[in-house]
């Protein structure tokens, strides 16, 4: 299943697993958001993380995003000040 479809017929739980693992405001980018994903493309989503977070509680969304869309899925904090100019919300 490519990345953009698994998002879109998730949308409402990926907004569920953000809020319980202590994060808000997710927004796509990269490939999905282009609509060049194809089979074998991860989901690229940016989060706000909010106050208590730990990175358990992102590595914890990331396996269960990946586990609920079974699609890889990068959540990225190197380089978000790029990102977030391109991200829209999912």
């Amino acid at each position: 299943m490519k990345p953009s479809e698994a998002l879109e017929t998730k949308r409402t739980e990926i907004r569920q697993l953000v809020a319980h693992f202590r994060a808000a405001n997710p927004r796509v980018f990269g490939s999905v958001l282009y609509g060049t994903d194809s089979d074998g493309s991860d989901l690229d989503l940016l989060v706000d993380t909010l106050p208590g977070a730990t990175l358990f509680d992102l590595g914890g969304l990331q396996d269960e995003l990946e586990d609920l869309l079974a699609v890889p899925v990068d959540l990225p904090r190197k380089f978000r000040q790029q990102v977030l100019a391109e991200a829209k919300p999912v």
